[in-house]
C-alpha cells in the first residue's frame, strides 16, 4: 500500500500564487534594470536631484533643503508605521482562521478553501508586509545618511573644497536610492492589495497581479506626470554626473 500526501495548495491557487511573483519580480526587475538611460519616473526625479544637489551648493541657508528631506522621511516613517499595524491584524487574524472561514463562507463570491489554504494565503500576505516593512526601515535610514551628507556640503565660500566636485552626484544618488527603497516598499503595498484577490478566487488573483502591473507601467512611464516632468535632457536619456 502505497500512501500519497495531499498537495498543501490546490493546483489553481498554486499556479496563481507562482504568476503573482512571476509579475512581481518580473516588474520589478524590469523597473530597475531600464531605470538609467531611459524616459522613465525615477530617471527623471534623478536628474532634478541632481539639479537640486548643484543648487544647494550655492546657497548659505539650506533650512529649506534640511526641510524638504524631513518631509521625505515622514512620509517613509508614516508607511513604515502602518505597516507594522498591518502586520499585527494579520498575526491576529492567523490565530482566529476557524472564526475568519465562517463569516467568509456567507458571502458566495469567495471560493471555499481548506485552512490550510487559509492559512498560506495569510501567511503570503504577512510576508510581503514584512518586506515593504525592511524596505522602508532601509530607506528611513539612508534619508538619514543624507541629512548627515547635505549638513556636510560644503559652503559656497569653499570652492576648493576636496569634496566639493562629486558632491552632487553623490547626495542626488544616496536620495535616488532611498527614494527607490521606498517605491520597493509601496510597490508591495500594490501587490498586497492584489493578494487580498486571492480570496475570493485564484483567477482572480492572476488577473489583479496583471492590472497592478499594468497601472505601475503607466505610472511609471507612460503618465501625465512624467511628461510634465520631463526635459530634453531627460527625453534623451543623458543623465549628467549618473
Amino acid at each position: 500500500m502505497t500512501f500519497a500526501l495531499p498537495p498543501i495548495l490546490p493546483l489553481l491557487d498554486a499556479l496563481a500564487l507562482v504568476w503573482f511573483f512571476v509579475c512581481w519580480v518580473g516588474y520589478t526587475y524590469y523597473a530597475d534594470r531600464r531605470r538609467w538611460g531611459t524616459r522613465e519616473l525615477a530617471s527623471a526625479l534623478h536628474e532634478y536631484r541632481l539639479r537640486w544637489m548643484r543648487r544647494l551648493l550655492e546657497r548659505d541657508n539650506r533650512i529649506a533643503d534640511v526641510a524638504a528631506l524631513s518631509s521625505m522621511l515622514g512620509s517613509d516613517n508614516l508607511f513604515a508605521t502602518a505597516t507594522l499595524f498591518i502586520l499585527a491584524g494579520l498575526v491576529t487574524i492567523l490565530g482566529a482562521v476557524d472564526q475568519v472561514q465562517t463569516v467568509a463562507s456567507g458571502i458566495s463570491f469567495i471560493a471555499a478553501s481548506s485552512r490550510e489554504t487559509w492559512e498560506i494565503k495569510l501567511l503570503v500576505l504577512v510576508g510581503i508586509f514584512v518586506y515593504a516593512f525592511f524596505k522602508f526601515a532601509w530607506s528611513l535610514r539612508q534619508f538619514n545618511f543624507a541629512q548627515v551628507l547635505v549638513a556636510s556640503a560644503p559652503m559656497p565660500a569653499e570652492q576648493d573644497a576636496p569634496d566639493r566636485a562629486d558632491f552632487a552626484p553623490r547626495a542626488a544618488m544616496l536620495v535616488t536610492r532611498a527614494v527607490s527603497s521606498f517605491n520597493r516598499g509601496l510597490r508591495a503595498y500594490f501587490f498586497g492589495l492584489a493578494a487580498l484577490s486571492w480570496f475570493i478566487q485564484p483567477w482572480a488573483l492572476a488577473l489583479a497581479s496583471v492590472w497592478v502591473v499594468l497601472v505601475l507601467y503607466r505610472r511609471d512611464c507612460r503618465s501625465v506626470t512624467l511628461a510634465t516632468l520631463a526635459d530634453p535632457v531627460t527625453e534623451k536619456g543623458e543623465h549628467r554626473d549618473a
